[in-house]
């Protein structure tokens, strides 16, 4: 690393594992299964992966990308990959082969790391890509396929254990490329740099209280926004990294009961699955429990729910333009007393920017702030060490991002008097019937209230009358079966009429891997050959 100060040195994450593996001798890293790494253990696999890349032909600056789940391999890619000067690229496992050619051949990525399960999704695209030069086989389970290429593990045998320099000049030297979901388009590729991954890493410990005697489990996805940088933040405490293959509620809470865990992250849909899981039936934590919530809005119901399991909610806020978490509702300890529906309620609010973030801002289309008074709306907008340095090879979409000095984050929320931010919808998911604006998410928090619903989903639909009304898409809880009206009187008891749906559909929701619900899959669905209509 470059040293051109006795005072400062650059800011990289790289650095937490040399040092937790200095400190943290003989703990336990990494626990998968019934495999354990100590972290000089899982330095030394670092050490070889870095090497071997660098024997591959990878130099400064080039891409490389991984396809896998939350196993041991991809949580050295990130520090295997940036060690040997280069750029991670970690794609999304639920993409198709068409998204996932385009990602790498956007990126320009140089090596594919890709799990032998995913494998059958890289095959037919193997005539297209442009750049990949090798491939490396992650061997997790049986079956699956092979691309031309060595096993992760003789790839890795092929290194050598010697220490490796950290070779960051400079902390705003890109380390990862996130690329979004791509819901109206191809995928946009958020770039990171050293410092943000650096300082979010210490953020996400801060925020959910992870010290070194913490067991992590992996339900969030360590290819969406790299983990919310707890790749690097569980490594920064000398924390254990529990992983986990796939995301199952029983496996969930067999491994809380069993291994201890202490802290886990995920979308409200994973709390939602915890929740009504037959496991979570006469639940005793042994242990304090934090589950750090993002990705939707959680509703007050679901924080209630699951806290009155015993578990300890934090909810956060951002997009993968801001390394994931931006804002944190940062609880006061005068909300202690207050009424448990109350306090879910003010738990559900979006908060304020981290400890290492600037302060968030709720502004109108002239860039002025908008009353604090819980009610005016405007867009959320951020800046600070935790905004993306910009879009891969887009400079147009960045500058249109980045308009008036400030990231857009296209949700729009209202302030209230405390500083607090609260999330009112997306600018393209806001309702506008006969010239009211409704709010999506403030019908999906009352059709929550309902028992019976384990699910919901509000949009906009066509009406000749009103220009567009709502209407709610329902999953119900196993053995349950409310009528379409009985939930619409529901609703119309405890909100404005014009504000209740005036359609319910039962079934499934569409959702990305990291639990969001597909609602453009709803709009076009809804709105047929009208259009999908965006705000």
């Amino acid at each position: 690393m470059a040293h051109t100060e006795v005072f400062r040195t650059e800011l990289t994450p790289l650095t937490f594992l040399e040092r937790s593996a200095a400190v943290f001798r003989e703990k336990a890293a990494v626990i998968y299964g019934d495999r354990s790494y100590t972290y000089p253990e899982l330095q030394r696999r670092v050490y070889r992966l870095a090497s071997a890349l660098a024997r591959a032909g990878v130099r400064k600056g080039d891409r490389v990308a991984v396809l896998c789940p939350n196993i041991p391999p991809m949580l050295e890619a990130h520090y295997g990959v940036p060690l040997a000067g280069a750029v991670l690229v970690s794609i999304n496992t639920r993409l198709s082969t068409d998204e996932i050619a385009y990602i790498l051949n956007h990126s320009g990525s140089k090596v594919l790391l890709v799990d032998t399960e995913l494998a059958g999704l890289v095959e037919p695209a193997r005539g297209q890509l442009q750049t990949v030069e090798r491939f490396v086989n992650i061997v997790d389970l049986p079956g699956g396929s092979r691309l031309d290429g060595p096993d992760y593990e003789a790839f890795l045998a092929d290194g050598s254990e010697d220490p490796i320099a950290i070779r960051v000049e400079d902390e705003y030297e890109t380390i990862s490329i996130n690329y979004t979901s791509g819901t109206t388009g191809r995928p946009k590729g958020v770039m990171y740099h050293h410092r943000g991954a650096y300082l979010n890493a210490i953020g996400e410990c801060m925020t959910s209280g992870i010290t070194s005697t913490s067991i992590y489990l992996w339900t969030l996805p360590m290819f969406h926004c790299n983990g919310w940088c707890c790749t690097w933040g569980v490594t920064a405490v000398g924390a254990a990294h529990l992983c986990l293959r796939k995301v199952d509620p029983g496996e969930i809470w067999r491994l809380i009961r069993e291994q201890g865990v202490t802290h886990l992250n995920g979308a409200p849909t994973v709390l939602i699955g915890l929740a009504n899981d037959p496991a979570a039936k006469g639940v005793k934590l042994e242990r304090p429990l934090t589950i750090t919530t993002a990705a939707a809005p959680p509703s007050p119901s679901i924080i209630a729910q699951i806290e009155g399991l015993g578990a300890r909610i934090v909810h956060v806020y951002g997009l993968t333009e801001t390394y994931g978490p931006h804002t944190v509702c940062e609880w006061q300890t005068q909300w202690d007393e207050v009424e448990p529906v109350e306090r879910a309620q003010i738990k559900a609010r979006q908060g304020v920017g981290f400890v290492i973030a600037d302060p968030v801002r709720v502004v109108d289309e002239q860039m002025q702030d908008v009353p604090a008074d819980g009610e005016t709306m405007g867009e959320v907008c951020m800046r600070g060490n935790n905004v993306m340095k910009g879009y891969y090879e887009q400079p147009e979409a960045t500058a249109e991002a980045f308009r008036g000095g400030w990231f857009h984050s296209g949700d729009l929320g209202v302030m209230h008097a405390d500083g607090y931010i609260e999330l009112r919808d997306r600018a393209k998911d806001i309702i506008i019937s006969g010239g009211e604006n409704i709010s999506t998410i403030e019908v999906e928090r009352c059709i929550y209230q309902h028992p019976d619903v384990l699910e919901v989903a509000v949009i906009a639909i066509p009406d000749e009358k009103w220009g567009e009304v709502p209407k709610a898409f329902v999953t119900l809880k196993a053995g349950t079966s409310p009528t379409e009206r009985e939930l619409i009187d529901f609703c119309r008891e405890r909100m404005a009429h014009f504000k209740c749906p005036k359609a319910i559909e039962f079934g499934e929701l569409p959702k990305t891997s990291t639990g969001k619900v597909q609602k453009f899959i709803l709009r076009d669905k809804a709105w047929g050959s009208k259009g999908k209509r965006i705000n």
